[in-house]
């Protein structure tokens, strides 16, 4: 079909999900675009309206709710004519009110912003330096000329997720004053769960619900992700997660398999599925849980969980109960293992307060812009 120029300071909309905000203004780094006739174009007036606070205005919950309300069609694909769009109106306020409200936010998402690298910071570098005390440098520095050259024979399996990044990075130095050992060495078992026929949706405070992969997946335990187990299946007590375990995905997306998560505060009738493995301890056990945890994330670790991982779907990869039984790592004294993990948790706790600061941040930017904007309509204009 044809297309459409857009070009920067363009506005865009989308005639199908207009209501729910699919509308963006161009910005600078794009030369042009190329849209269909699903996507009506606007050039705005540049001496009435600044394209920034065009493009903010027009995603307030007010403005989205005209649009949502006049929308015609199904749930997903709700249609918007573009002459409602057009008869819509917004407040004006004088342009230089308009740079001074744009630059205010801006600047209250660029603190924010300065907040999550400071947290992705503090989190790499206590991970860099739980790596060293393990023993292991970081990855050799890439050649001047980047050409990388391997022969198939000698990859382990071939994906676009690991392979690359495996021969880019070369090999771990590793020089550890600790005992290599095996997750079989300091653990009993791994027991997986069951996977039953599920409703679609959580289960109720009430109710006995299966754990989802997502509870595990980000390495932060969610016992959100569950579905609802039907009333006429009988519950598995025996497989109830408790705070305190350690889980592992056994399946997901080549860089979520082996994902590790430890069970804070969980409610009652959650029951492990059979794509998540539980760690069964030892009695007396060589290793703190926390420690454990931690060390299953390790460059290396994951290493040697992706060059196991198995199954010709890219969308869903499989490591076995003997991989990851086989994953080896050092082990020191367990009151060092314990003090180890502490620095890591506390550094993870400093990164989660300064992502909550940005949280924060980005909220009060919102809600000063719509402050400045709707705190008198008296300049309202037409959209067009």
């Amino acid at each position: 079909g044809p297309l459409l120029e857009a070009l920067p300071g363009d506005l865009i909309i989308s005639k199908i999900r207009a209501g729910q905000g699919s509308i963006c203004v161009i910005g600078d780094e794009f030369d042009h675009v190329a849209v269909s006739p699903e996507y009506p174009v606007y050039m705005p007036d540049r001496e009435r309206v600044h394209p920034g606070y065009l493009a903010l205005v027009l995603r307030t919950p007010g403005f989205l709710a005209q649009l949502a309300g006049a929308a015609s069609g199904n749930t997903t694909k709700r249609r918007i004519r573009p002459a409602f769009f057009e008869s819509r109106r917004i407040p004006l306020p004088p342009l230089d009110e308009q740079r001074g409200i744009v630059a205010a936010h801006r600047a209250a998402l660029s603190r924010a912003a300065d907040l999550g690298r400071e947290a992705d910071d503090a989190e790499a570098r206590a991970m860099e330096a739980f790596e060293a005390a393990l023993g292991f440098g970081p990855p050799a520095p890439l050649p001047e000329r980047p050409v990388f050259i391997a022969s198939f024979k000698d990859l382990d399996r071939w994906s676009h997720e690991g392979i690359l990044r495996r021969i880019a990075e070369g090999d771990t130095a590793h020089t550890s004053p600790y005992p290599i050992v095996r997750l079989r060495d300091v653990i009993a078992d791994l027991e997986n769960g069951w996977s039953p026929k599920c409703h679609d949706r959580p289960a109720e405070p009430d109710e006995w619900g299966v754990l989802k992969l997502g509870a595990v997946s980000f390495g932060v335990f969610n016992p959100e992700e569950n579905k609802a187990l039907p009333g006429r299946l009988e519950p598995r007590p025996n497989l109830v997660v408790n705070p305190g375990e350690l889980l592992i995905s056994r399946a997901n997306i080549t860089r979520l398999v082996g994902a590790v998560a430890l069970v804070g505060e969980t409610r009652s009738k959650l029951m492990l599925c059979d794509k998540i493995f539980r760690v069964v301890s030892r009695e007396p056990t060589p290793v703190d849980t926390t420690f454990l945890a931690e060390v299953l994330r390790i460059s290396d670790v994951r290493r040697q969980v992706e060059a196991n991982v198995t199954g010709t779907s890219p969308t869903m990869k499989n490591i076995s109960k003997p991989a990851l039984m086989n994953l080896s790592f050092p082990l020191p004294p367990k009151s060092e293992q314990v003090v180890m993990a502490r620095a890591l948790t506390d550094a993870r706790a400093h990164a989660t307060a300064l992502r909550k600061r940005a949280q924060k941040e980005r909220a009060e930017a919102w809600a000063g812009f719509e402050a400045a904007v709707y705190a008198t309509d008296d300049g309202a204009e037409a959209v067009t």
